[in-house]
């Protein structure tokens, strides 16, 4: 199919042939038909799959087509979970909307918030937003979806992880009216609360699914390195970094302290490196994330902060330097790389904290890893014992009797306890405290006087 079998104004189409695009994907074949009809629709699909066009496509046709509900609310309102991903969906709408009249504007948590209450007096056609921000605006009635036509959720399930459904209810109830548009869409259909959240805000939707979460990337190279602590970590990642062909590589590390450890290291052996974490303001997030696209770093240490939805094409290589401990992360952090049809590669460290991590990665995606190994660099660990596995087996050993003339030891009696009551305890405002009673006199005792 092309993007003119689906009556798209021609200035969408101008738009997309300026940006490159020349025929939809898997998920924009499916999910564009369903959109531009007017139905709510629940879409999950794989990273990198294209889904970010296959909602503002819609989005725009919308706009363009139909005569608003009202002049003063905002038409379409897309939320994201994090501030990096909705930059990123920010600058793709930006680009759709430069040649038509309408206004996007983008609505994030860690900015300017008067100047954000600024932006939306003047009658954004579209915004792009985090949840929480959207909720405090709501709340100081900067901002009102009485009007609102399309409701778009992309990551949902990301969001549902980070807490925000409450904010989510409270968005659909500023904006419950029949006549609203809701598009979800997530990385997995099976969440736990994808389902609860969508009876709420969606009326009878169409569901799309393609692929499966833990089905296998084709164009991404997956290998595991095993090690034994933290310093043979740093020198299996120091020798890849230096033998590997790569343009630039993200590396994804556990904890704030971690990402700017690494990046300080990896600066001092000569490589261009930038740390980027959640507790960032967010004027230096976009500082950051812009001179790496640019190409002007060669190293991205970061944490999860930046493994959904960042479309850098010149990443060829991701490291997991440590596990995540969500096997679904996984699956989006290496979909870093491997984008719009490029070949990518991506590798793990793995000691003995990752362990238990990178086994619910294998169980999740259904596949049993190889262990790489570099010359010189092996590691001593290979892996940890099953737990579970063993528990039941010790349980039975202690419930043998001893067979033979093997003597067992009595196991000791426990110390017998005073259980009369001697200490008072406090009631109210009156401390009490009871006496030990007096021993019992026989008949040849006396008593003194």
């Amino acid at each position: 199919m092309q993007f003119t079998d689906f009556s798209l104004d021609q200035r969408l189409l101008q738009s997309l042939k300026h940006m490159g695009i020349t025929a939809p994907t898997a998920i924009q074949e499916q999910a564009l038909p369903i959109a531009l009809a007017g139905k709510d629709l629940m879409a999950s699909s794989k990273t990198g799959s294209g889904k970010t066009l296959a909602f503002l496509l819609p989005a725009l046709q919308r706009v363009i087509s139909t005569r608003a509900l009202t002049k003063r609310d905002p038409r379409v309102l897309i939320l994201l979970p994090t501030r990096e991903l909705a930059h990123q969906v920010y600058s793709q709408l930006r680009l759709l909307v430069a040649n038509t009249q309408y206004k996007a504007i983008s609505v994030l948590g860690g900015e300017n918030f008067n100047d954000q209450a600024k932006a939306l007096a003047k009658e954004p056609h579209f915004i792009v937003a985090t949840p929480g921000r959207i909720a405090d605006h709501l709340e100081q009635k900067h901002l009102f979806l009485n009007g609102l036509e399309l409701l778009i959720l992309d990551e949902a399930d990301r969001m549902l992880d980070l807490g925000f459904a409450p904010q989510l209810k409270a968005i659909n109830e500023a904006a419950d009216h029949k006549r609203r548009q809701t598009l979800m869409f997530s990385a997995t259909l099976d969440h736990s609360e994808i389902n609860d959240i969508a009876a709420t805000l969606l009326k009878n939707p169409a569901h799309i699914a393609i692929g499966a979460a833990h089905s296998e990337h084709n164009d991404i190279h997956q290998r595991i390195f095993l090690c034994d602590h933290l310093d043979h970590k740093e020198a299996l990642l120091t020798r890849l970094l230096q033998d590997e062909q790569h343009k630039q590589v993200i590396i994804f590390t556990a904890t704030r302290p971690d990402t700017e450890r690494l990046a300080a290291k990896l600066s001092a052996q000569g490589f261009a490196t930038a740390a980027l974490s959640g507790e960032l303001k967010q004027t230096a997030r976009n500082q950051i994330m812009d001179q790496f696209a640019r190409g002007l770093q060669q190293v991205l240490v970061t944490t999860d902060v930046a493994s959904r939805g960042l479309d850098l094409l010149n990443v060829s290589l991701v490291i997991n330097f440590d596990m995540p401990k969500f096997a679904e992360e996984y699956v989006h952090r290496i979909g870093r790389t491997g984008r719009a049809g490029a070949k990518g590669d991506a590798i793990s460290l793995v000691g003995p904290k990752d362990w238990d991590n990178f086994k619910k990665v294998q169980v999740f995606l259904r596949k049993t890893f190889e262990i790489s190994v570099i010359p010189g660099l092996e590691a001593k660990f290979s892996g940890l014992k099953d737990k579970s596995k063993q528990a039941p087996a010790k349980r039975i050993a202690k419930a043998t009797p001893a067979k033979g003339n093997v003597k067992v030891k009595a196991a000791k009696a426990a110390p017998s306890r005073d259980k009369r009551f001697i200490t008072g305890v406090d009631v109210g405002d009156a401390p009490m405290r009871r006496k030990p009673a007096a021993p019992l006199l026989q008949d040849n005792d006396t008593e003194e006087v």
